[in-house]
């Protein structure tokens, strides 16, 4: 079994499902005792632990926060995965849609963020790992809200990075691409051929399949564990090859 994190102690931000609740375990797995802040954590597996928390209330937050710290005894840990998607063009969303976006996916990582850095500095093993997007390096078409938020995620990561790294905070991201995940899912279903989209979204990957939710899990506690001492303002693609390779047709 691996321990690496044994000792260490996380929180996991939209950690009851999707990415989130992958990672969280993971984390576990490997040693760490793991809090989840979700605005439903519902009944957890064992041995994870909820804190309702609106990331777009301060307040919220930071009485998770202290509660998880509380409970743990301090913070090593901090893993950004909450996150809320869009769908249009520049055209499509709403000024009230666009901020609700990114109060969510920007500043709530930053109240988060905020809330944590305390906790963070007296550690001696501290890691903030963000999940970002593809969608902040390629475009993607009706993606254009989203996009931008997961753009501001990226930005937000190096500077964070440059900030706290002689404070012994190191920050980093992962860029998944399309992972099968519950939103993911609700797109397809609400798609008028669900099985034509999604054999569409395989095809856009160089692999040919979406991204599982363990694939990012297993980068992002990379990131977060000893081994990654030396990696700091780093986004890591987890997507297949989406990002980087430009391969020919298949031969028919």
């Amino acid at each position: 079994m691996n321990n690496e994190l044994d000792g260490l102690r996380a929180l996991v931000t939209g950690g009851a499902s999707g990415i989130g609740l992958a990672t969280a375990l993971l984390l576990a797995e490997r040693g760490a005792r793991v809090a989840v802040l979700d605005l439903a954590p519902g009944a957890l597996p064992a041995p994870l632990t909820g804190y309702i928390a609106d990331l777009v209330d301060d307040a919220s937050v930071r009485a998770a926060v202290a509660d998880a710290t509380d409970r743990f005894g301090g913070l090593d840990i901090l893993v950004n995965n909450a996150g809320i998607g869009a769908v249009g063009t520049v055209e499509d969303n709403p000024d009230q849609q666009w901020q609700h976006v990114l109060d969510v996916n920007v500043v709530g990582l930053a109240r988060v963020t905020r809330a944590a850095l305390p906790h963070l500095r007296a550690s001696a093993h501290a890691s903030v790992v963000q999940v970002c997007s593809i969608a902040a390096t390629a475009g993607l078409p009706q993606r254009a809200l989203y996009s931008a938020s997961k753009g501001a995620v990226l930005s937000l990561t190096l500077a964070m990075a440059a900030d706290h790294v002689r404070e012994g905070i190191r920050f980093n991201c992962v860029v998944p691409g399309t992972v099968d995940t519950p939103w993911v899912g609700r797109l397809l279903d609400a798609a008028d051929d669900p099985q034509a989209e999604r054999a569409a979204l395989n095809a856009r990957q160089p692999t040919g399949r979406l991204v599982t939710p363990q694939e990012v899990a297993a980068a992002i506690a990379y990131l977060a564990s000893p081994d990654a001492a030396s990696v700091t303002g780093t986004a890591l693609a987890v997507d297949g090859g989406m990002a980087g390779l430009r391969l020919r047709p298949a031969a028919q």
